[in-house]
């Protein structure tokens, strides 16, 4: 990894750290939405470590039960490590702000379902847009639901 990709990923983590302690310090008043769309956090598998990881992530798209995220990493080449943890280990927990934590199956959006839901997700957030003309990366768009079982 380079020393840029090392400083970006860094400064991910910093910002990912503050917004959960702000989430925490103020009782879930500041920083559970950004813009219009709603902040969840999110704990997935470490696909090496096995151990659980959190981090913050917001949601353009919520229908029923299901959650819908976009793996942009701000434009970035490289996909988030939260979402090669997701293909390599599925199920995640997701918790609301102020809501209690829910047990998900997590998968990639068909090229199809993409489709349908880009229209919405750039309605949520236009930055999406900006980081798709970034990167030569077709950017992942996650589908969290309940399981089947």
């Amino acid at each position: 990894m380079s020393f840029v990709d090392t400083i970006k990923d860094t400064q991910m983590r910093t910002m990912n750290l503050v917004h959960r302690s702000v989430l925490a310090l103020s009782g879930g008043r500041i920083g559970g939405t950004i813009g219009s769309m709603p902040v969840v956090k999110v704990t997935t598998t470490g696909r090496v470590s096995g151990q659980p990881r959190t981090v913050m992530l917001t949601v353009p798209v919520r229908r029923d039960d299901s959650y819908v995220f976009v793996a942009s990493k701000g434009g970035d080449d490289r996909h988030p490590d939260w979402y090669r943890n997701m293909v390599a280990k599925p199920e995640i927990i997701v918790e609301p702000v102020g809501a209690g934590p829910v047990v998900l199956t997590a998968r990639t959006a068909t090229a199809e379902e993409k489709a349908e839901l880009w229209p919405e997700i750039v309605d949520a957030y236009r930055g999406y847009e900006g980081y798709q003309r970034s990167t030569d990366r077709d950017i992942p768009v996650v589908i969290a639901e309940p399981s089947e079982s």
